[in-house]
């Protein structure tokens, strides 16, 4: 399938079914793909928590709004971090990246006010999310990207220092009478004149 088949298939999950697990290998392999997603200077601000247990994800279920059903059916969560520790930041550039990375970082985002910097780093796990969607897709994984969970809350739960919660990601298999997939509702876009400029 080639990637334009994909995206125009691809669409956010309402409804899963809960006794469908995605295997353990295809698991393993979204772990890695995460792990190589792109960054600005590389610089991979991040940390992503994949979670199947259904008795913690049941604990986040709990404190995701709307999302309380996605997360309990879904075969599994994932909890998409930004590093909020700038010392530590900083920290693991030094020890991980070639020098002219770091000296970017030093010379162009350094001085920023705190807020702006960590703007910086939790766009970059933004950036993440896009490829990650993207990847679950062509596995034929079904996703539902969710900002609408008490972040704060998760915080607690996970009790992941140095580290916040930006957004989590259910995965798994739609159920057959989920209304939002493409065969039952069509995907709305804005026509392409509307979004593309050519120069």
């Amino acid at each position: 399938m080639s990637f334009l088949d994909i995206a125009k298939n691809r669409y956010t999950t309402k409804k899963y079914d809960p006794n469908k697990q995605i295997p353990e290998e295809k698991i393993q392999e979204l772990k890695e793909i995460i792990r190589l997603s792109p960054s600005s200077i590389n610089s991979q601000p991040w940390k992503f928590v994949f979670i199947s247990d259904k008795k913690e994800k049941n604990k986040l279920a709990g404190v995701s709004y709307f999302n309380e059903h996605k997360v309990n059916d879904a075969s599994c969560l994932v909890i998409f971090y930004a590093i909020d520790n700038l010392a530590k930041f900083e920290e693991q550039i030094a020890k991980y990246l070639p020098e002219a990375a770091v000296m970017y970082y030093n010379a162009k985002i350094k001085s920023l006010p705190e807020f702006e910097i960590k703007s910086w780093l939790q766009h970059q796990v933004y950036l993440s999310l896009g490829f990650f969607l993207g990847a679950c897709s062509s596995m034929g994984i079904d996703s539902t990207p969710m900002e609408g969970i008490q972040k704060d809350e998760y915080d607690r739960i996970m009790h992941l220092d140095g580290y916040k919660t930006l957004f989590a990601v259910a995965l798994g298999y739609r159920a057959e009478d989920d209304s939002n997939q493409p065969t039952m509702t069509a995907k709305s876009r804005l026509p392409i004149e509307n979004v593309i400029q050519t120069i």
